[in-house]
Parts: structure tokens; C-alpha cells; sequence
């Protein structure tokens, strides 16, 4: 059990990467962690390391998660799950990997919210997550949905504290530059993202993020860390870059 109480928590995205670590450590803080993914292998994986409750699912169906916050008394939500299926020029992008994105990357975190802030509110205690990036906070050619979506839960964020005012429950966005998880290998492959994101430098790890998320919800009732920007070392999103096309000489 954390400092201030809490006893359960759920986790969303926990088949691997930094959902999976967030699982692993909240259950070392002795919480009763729900570990959500659409990967039933590797949830009953986790499961068999340390003691979470897998529960396999699709966050585009409300229906089963509505089951679980009647039936439970959730205080930590982390809203971790995330997609980036490609990485192009918006006009070129699939409308279903919009539609994809926009579901899982914003609609999904604000329907979980949702849902659980009901009893957070009844109980005057609870602490909200949302692993947001630097793509929310800086443009980055390439990933305009996937930047808009996390701009997006950035807003929200700031603007859910204000309306969470004197209610006891706690509100924190973790903005993290490049994380070494599976994210980047949907749009790049194994060797693409290994070559163009990780191979320069040293990568911030999950196990990272987990314990940022541990170190949040262990400080005192009365604290509220409404926003963490982690970028490794070797990396930062500074200065800015004017972005032209040439026009050839015998455009008038």
C-alpha cells in the first residue's frame, strides 16, 4: 500500500513496454494492479511474474470496463496505452489509422477518467495518470495525429485539475521524449527504430517511467506533480527550424 492509501490501481497498454514495468512496480508498492491489454499471452506473462490481474480487452469497448468499476474500488489509473501505426505526412495517412489514434491515444484515456471519477469524487481520494510525449508539447514532422492527441490529453489535463479542485484527486501527465519500447517499431520495424531513434544515444527505459509514476504517488496527499517533462540526457527539444519549400525559378 502507498503512503497515502491506496490499494488498487489500473494499468492500460500493460502487455509490454512501459505499461508492463508501471504494473511490475506498482505491484512492488503492494497495490492490487489491473493489468489491461489486448495481448493475452503476454498479460498471462506478467501475470505469472508478479501478481497482477490480466484482463484482456479492447479500449474501444467500454463494456467490460464498466463491469470492472462497478464491481471495484480503482484509486490509480494510468492511462498508458498508446498507438502510432505510421509514421507520414498527414495526407498521406490511412483514415482508419486516424480514426485508430484518436480512439485509443485520446477517446479511450477520457472515457477511463470518466469512469473512474465517480467513486475518486464519492471517496475524496484517487490519482490520475496520462503518459502524454514531447510530440503533445513540440511538432515533429510526421506525426501530426498522433501529436494532435497528445496535445490534446495535455489540455485536458490542466484543465480535469481544475475542475478536480478540493475533491482530493490527483491529476498527472508524464510527457516523456523517446522511450525504448515497442511504439516506434510498429512504424519503423525493429532495425528502423533502433537506427533512427535509439542507436545515438542512451534511451530513457520503461523501468524509468515506473518509477516516476512510484515516486508521484508515494508523495504527500497535498502535492500534486501536474506535469512531468523527462527527456534523456543526451536529448532536448530546443530552438526551432522554418520549414520551406523552394519554389522553382520560373514560378511567378
Amino acid at each position: 500500500m502507498t503512503t497515502q492509501g491506496y490499494k488498487t490501481a489500473l494499468v492500460t497498454g500493460a502487455s509490454s513496454g512501459i505499461g508492463r514495468a508501471i504494473a511490475q512496480r506498482l505491484v512492488a508498492e503492494g497495490l492490487k494492479v489491473y493489468a489491461l491489454g489486448r495481448d493475452a499471452t503476454a498479460l498471462n506473462a506478467l501475470a505469472a511474474e508478479c501478481d497482477v490481474t490480466p484482463i484482456t480487452l479492447d479500449l474501444r469497448d467500454p463494456g467490460q470496463l464498466g463491469e470492472l468499476f462497478e464491481q471495484q474500488e480503482i484509486d490509480v489509473v494510468v492511462n498508458n496505452a498508446g498507438l502510432l501505426p505510421v509514421l507520414a505526412k498527414f495526407a498521406e495517412f490511412k483514415q482508419t489509422d486516424i480514426d485508430s489514434m484518436i480512439d485509443i491515444n485520446l477517446r479511450a484515456p477520457l472515457r477511463l477518467a470518466h469512469m473512474a471519477l465517480e467513486s475518486m469524487i464519492m471517496r475524496q481520494c484517487g490519482h490520475l495518470f496520462f503518459i502524454g510525449s514531447s510530440a503533445g508539447r513540440f511538432p515533429h514532422p510526421n506525426t501530426a495525429v498522433y501529436g494532435a492527441t497528445k496535445a490534446a490529453i495535455s489540455m485536458f489535463c490542466d484543465s480535469l485539475r481544475c475542475d478536480l479542485l478540493g475533491s482530493g484527486v490527483r491529476v498527472t501527465e508524464v510527457a516523456p521524449g523517446r522511450v525504448q519500447t515497442s511504439l516506434y517499431r510498429t512504424a519503423l520495424g525493429e532495425d528502423g527504430a533502433n537506427e533512427k531513434l535509439y542507436d545515438a544515444y542512451r534511451s530513457i527505459q520503461p523501468e524509468h517511467i515506473a518509477e516516476l509514476i512510484a515516486t508521484t504517488l508515494n508523495l504527500p496527499e497535498y502535492v500534486d506533480v501536474s506535469r512531468l517533462e523527462v527527456f534523456p540526457t543526451d536529448q532536448a527539444a530546443g530552438g526551432s527550424q522554418i520549414v520551406a519549400h523552394r519554389l522553382s525559378p520560373n514560378t511567378n
